[in-house]
């Protein structure tokens, strides 16, 4: 299992000067990045991760409302081998006809991205975890739609916002779940207050280990009240201190 960090992070770093985010991106130590709504940015992203030797192995894009051929296009140009739709807002989680449609548009899209060489996936916010179809979480009832190739990315802080436990939802989602989104916090709606991984409510190792078909752990911060690149620093320190010391007590 590998981290990477997802770029919505430095939203703000990137509009300002977008290759010399990527450089000290890659002098914390981060190897790997998830880039968003990456079509406008392509070329001048990909020199960046090439220069700094950076890979893209996911990306974020809104594949069920903007032309899927351009998105997977750019992906193939940023080598990203998986695109996950980010976002779809509260209404389309409350019943199970509008989750059909959505489960129905994303398999189309998988298609679609086949034909690129590219995996296409799902990435929840609370609103997923809060609804109820059928006696299961929509995001669970969503997942049983889902063609076989797909996979979800699990953003572990919104799914605890939206009063489920994690762990257990990872555990039921299975194989399915190939990515995760690693934030900490006091589990609340308020962006600013995320903190550093290791740092608030999230039991984040206990996380870590009930994906147990994980490939990457993105980090991301929607909101930090500190400097972002301490915080993303703290982060990286605190995986790769707990990685350390799980293998030293394993060895």
């Amino acid at each position: 299992m590998s981290y990477s960090l997802q770029l919505y992070t430095l939203r703000n770093a990137i509009q300002e000067d977008l290759p010399g985010t990527i450089r000290k991106v890659a002098g914390i130590g981060f190897t790997q990045v998830e880039p968003y709504n990456f079509v406008a940015t392509a070329k001048e992203l990909g020199a960046a991760l090439r220069e700094n030797g950076l890979t893209a192995p996911s990306g974020h894009a809104p594949l069920l409302s903007q032309d899927q051929d351009q998105i997977f296009a750019a992906a193939k140009e940023l080598g990203i081998t998986t695109v996950i739709d980010p976002y779809l807002p509260a209404e389309h989680w409350q019943d199970a006809e509008t989750i059909q449609a959505t489960a129905a548009k994303l398999n189309a899209a998988a298609r679609k991205g086949a034909e690129y060489g590219i995996r296409v996936g799902y990435h929840n916010h609370a609103w997923e975890l809060q609804s109820t179809i059928e006696g299961k979480t929509a995001l669970e009832y969503f997942e049983g739609l889902l063609d076989p190739e797909l996979v979800l990315e699990v953003d572990t802080y919104w799914v605890a916002v939206g009063g489920q436990d994690p762990v257990d939802i990872l555990t039921k989602l299975g194989d399915r779940v190939k990515f995760i989104h690693i934030k900490d916090g006091p589990l609340n709606t308020d962006t600013k207050a995320q903190q550093p991984a290791g740092q608030g409510k999230i039991p984040v190792w206990d996380v870590i280990n009930a994906a147990k078909s994980l490939e990457v752990g993105v980090v991301e911060f929607d909101d930090y009240s500190g400097d972002i690149f301490d915080g993303i620093t703290q982060s990286l320190s605190f995986l790769n201190s707990s990685a350390n010391a799980t293998e030293g007590a394993q060895a």
